[in-house]
């Protein structure tokens, strides 16, 4: 038997099933409208340590790139003997007549016991020169640290084998040790004993030997990282589908590497650069009269007793320049990956 139903009642009933909101066009896509970069960057920003470390870090490229547009005008270089062409700037012993190392309008930061040079533009420069290394020995590192990582990891087998036991032969060698050995007969083969050799041999040489001994790390880290993901469910889908492993490796794996990649170069350019002043320390890097971070800590020692303020300069702005990257590989490590916030 059938119940007959009001227009009313019938109205009431339908009126309960809604019908599905259509989409707000200004409202988020995609679960919250952001990418996995947008929220990295958001995360980064809220940060104040980070973000204070930024701008340390590119205020210290930005004098790098500017170093003799400030040289410039300025109006001095890191070459001429000032304290040799004007004896009124050194006394007899060959120290700044002026306290606190020479400071004066002239010489923002002094000069330089001795020669006389001025501190502030051969601080400019050795900025540059240091960051020039460390800046071309961390790019050549991740690039050979990731095809060589991620290679060994795609293809296993023997492959992985030897490359792995050779990143175990370059982590357990003395690096340091290894390239002062090497450094005299290297410079004694590749130029002649009577004359000097050319900075961009010394340059070159730094970076080449900083290089062959630094991708280690990133290979074994990333060949870990491709070892696990080339099981996922993803790769192997792709493989079904008839992928090349080259589109496998840039389409698949290499997306899923970018956070440990920038990772571990944010965390590496400071260690290049200390690497590269220690050996200029020990004299088997770039020596005077080239500016370097490493020279104006070498010469500062021998000069520190009498007058403290020329190794001041480039210990403190090393200083500044090492814990503010650190820092800021930190914060990008936290933001990229939150789970390892603490």
């Amino acid at each position: 038997m059938t119940i007959p139903t009001s227009n009313a009642e019938a109205t009431l009933g339908t009126a309960d099933v809604k019908a599905p909101a259509a989409p707000d066009p200004s409202g988020p896509k995609g679960g919250d409208g952001r990418s996995p970069g947008k929220l990295a960057w958001r995360r980064f920003k809220r940060d104040r340590t980070g973000v204070i470390s930024a701008y340390v870090v590119v205020f210290f490229f930005v004098v790098a790139i500017a170093a003799p547009l400030i040289a410039k005008l300025y109006g001095k270089d890191p070459y001429t003997t000032y304290g040799q062409n004007d004896t009124s700037l050194l006394d007899d012993f060959g120290s700044p007549v002026l306290p606190n190392g020479g400071i004066s309008g002239d010489f923002w930061f002094g000069i330089e016991p001795g020669l006389g040079r001025d501190v502030f533009t051969f601080l400019l420069y050795g900025i540059r020169n240091s960051l020039l290394i460390a800046t071309a020995t961390t790019l050549l590192v991740t690039v050979i640290g990731i095809a060589i990582g991620i290679t060994a990891g795609y293809l296993g087998g023997k492959t992985d084998y030897l490359v792995g036991r050779v990143i175990d032969i370059l982590l357990a060698f003395p690096s340091t040790l290894f390239f002062i050995a090497f450094w005299p007969v290297m410079i004694s083969i590749l130029v002649d004993p009577e004359e000097n050799t050319p900075v961009w041999l010394t340059v070159v040489s730094l970076i080449s030997v900083m290089t062959a001994f630094g991708w280690a790390s990133i290979a074994r880290l990333l060949r870990g990282e491709v070892l696990a993901l080339r099981e996922r469910e993803f790769v192997e889908a792709a493989k079904v589908t008839g992928a090349s492993p080259t589109r496998i490796i840039f389409k698949e794996l290499l997306p899923n590497l970018w956070t440990p990649i920038l990772i571990q170069a944010t965390l590496a350019l400071p260690a290049y650069v200390t690497a590269e002043a220690g050996l200029a320390f020990l004299g088997v890097g770039l020596t005077s009269p080239t500016p370097d971070w490493g020279v104006m800590i070498q010469r500062g020692s021998d000069v520190y007793q009498s007058d403290i303020t020329f190794m001041l300069f480039p210990g403190a702005t090393m200083v500044i320049f090492v814990i503010a990257f650190n820092l800021l590989g930190d914060s990008v490590r936290d933001a990229l990956d939150p789970k390892t916030k603490r």
